[in-house]
C-alpha cells in the first residue's frame, strides 16, 4: 500500500496540518494538504500546502520568501491529521504569519476579549508586494 493511502482524507480529499517549530516546539500554523500537497512536501523537504480560497497547492513562502524546511512528518494516531516538525525560514526569528508574526497563534483569550500577544515582526506590506 502506498504511504498516501494510510492517510484518512475527507470528503474534499483534504487533511488538516499543523506546522510546529522544530527547535522550539511552537505552533506555528494550521494549513490543509491534499495528496499532491503532501507528496510534494515529502519530495522536496519544504512545505506545500492546499489553499483553499486560491483552489491550488500553495508552496510556503512562494510570495514571501518564508519557507519552511520539513524535518518530520507525523501522522496522528487516528490518521487524519498531519503534524510538520519545521524550520521556518526568512527572518530570525521565522515568520510563518501573514500578518507578520512568528505564529499564526498570536492572539490570546484573557477577560471576554482577544489580546495580541506577538509582535509584528515585519509589516506585511512589505512582505506582500
Amino acid at each position: 500500500m502506498n504511504w498516501l493511502d494510510t492517510v484518512r482524507w475527507d470528503d474534499k480529499g483534504l487533511v488538516p496540518v499543523i506546522a510546529q517549530e522544530a527547535a522550539s516546539g511552537d505552533v506555528l500554523m494550521f494549513a490543509w494538504m491534499n495528496r499532491e500537497a503532501l507528496q510534494k512536501t515529502a519530495e522536496l523537504g519544504q512545505a506545500v500546502y492546499f489553499s483553499r480560497s486560491r483552489g491550488r497547492l500553495w508552496h510556503k513562502g512562494e510570495e514571501s520568501g518564508h519557507l519552511q524546511t520539513v524535518h518530520e512528518i507525523r501522522l496522528d494516531c487516528d490518521s487524519d491529521v498531519v503534524l510538520l516538525k519545521v524550520t521556518q525560514l526568512g527572518h530570525e526569528p521565522g515568520i510563518a504569519c501573514h500578518t507578520g508574526r512568528h505564529s499564526c497563534f498570536f492572539s490570546l483569550y484573557k477577560d471576554g476579549q482577544w489580546v495580541a500577544t506577538e509582535p509584528v515582526l515585519k509589516d506585511p506590506a512589505s512582505i506582500y508586494k
